[in-house]
């Protein structure tokens, strides 16, 4: 169809509005898991949004790699809305940093005017934290490496940084696993408990989405849909996950070394 403008209009699609009610349909399930103790509810709503998500990226793939309707014009404007979106994500940790200090630097009667409180036997960042941190840093070069490869369009030196970055990421998730429960407090262990779970937390569940990102990306790289001008999907899962390293340093200096 002819157009007298630069956009790209999308078609008209079903997944948005339906991986919303799935969204909140996880909600709910999630307060059924949490009161009842039955997990059904939300279980069907993460599957149900995985399958939306396939085909909702199915479609964008199309639009972009075998349709051409990702112009330079509409690339400019994905790059843009990516910088927005991780902006954004930015002001939400910079609530929970604020949250963190508020508490810790002025510490109330209720917590003894101490921090951490009383009983509370913080982490040694000697250890897994440190560990962790060592393994984001050095998958922010692997991913790097990466995107020098594909800009030289060597497809193996590509696959394989890919590879080691993913790995590096379900590595880290895995050890995060291992530290809560060896923790020796809850989230209902005071203010301590409830913000270091919440902001490590938080930045797990984007370690797992960085992850996933760039296994999509690896998929589309085997499949060829990628080239050296046009790759932006995985300039955006690089930005991402160097977004994801960065947060974790200042998690790393706040609450395991300086909050300790």
């Amino acid at each position: 169809m002819m157009k007298n403008h630069p956009f790209h209009l999308v078609d008209l699609s079903p997944w948005p509005i339906l991986i919303s009610f799935m969204i909140m349909m996880s909600m709910i399930g999630m307060i059924k898991w949490f009161k009842f103790f039955n997990y059904n509810l939300m279980l069907l709503s993460l599957i149900n949004i995985i399958i939306i998500s396939y085909q909702w990226w199915r479609d964008v793939i199309r639009e972009s790699t075998y349709q051409g309707l990702h112009s330079s014009f509409v690339m400019n404007n994905l790059k843009l809305g990516m910088i927005l979106f991780i902006i954004s994500e930015l002001f939400l940790f910079v609530s929970f940093f604020w949250m963190f200090f508020h508490s810790s630097l002025t510490p109330s009667i209720e917590l003894g005017m101490n921090w951490p409180p009383k009983n509370i036997m913080p982490f040694n960042p000697m250890q897994i934290p440190l560990l962790n941190t060592l393994i984001l840093l050095s998958s922010g070069f692997s991913v790097t490496w990466a995107h020098q490869s594909i800009m030289n369009n060597n497809f193996n030196q590509m696959k394989m940084s890919l590879m080691i970055t993913i790995m590096l990421g379900i590595y880290f998730t895995l050890l995060q696993i291992i530290e809560y429960k060896m923790s020796s407090f809850s989230i209902s262990d005071s203010i301590y408990g409830s913000s270091f779970f919440l902001m490590t937390g938080f930045h797990g569940i984007h370690v797992l989405i960085g992850s996933i990102f760039l296994s999509i990306c690896l998929i589309r790289h085997l499949l060829n849909h990628f080239s050296s001008i046009h790759h932006f999907g995985f300039e955006a899962a690089i930005w991402y996950w160097h977004f994801v390293d960065v947060v974790w340093l200042f998690l790393f200096i706040s609450i395991y070394w300086w909050g300790k």
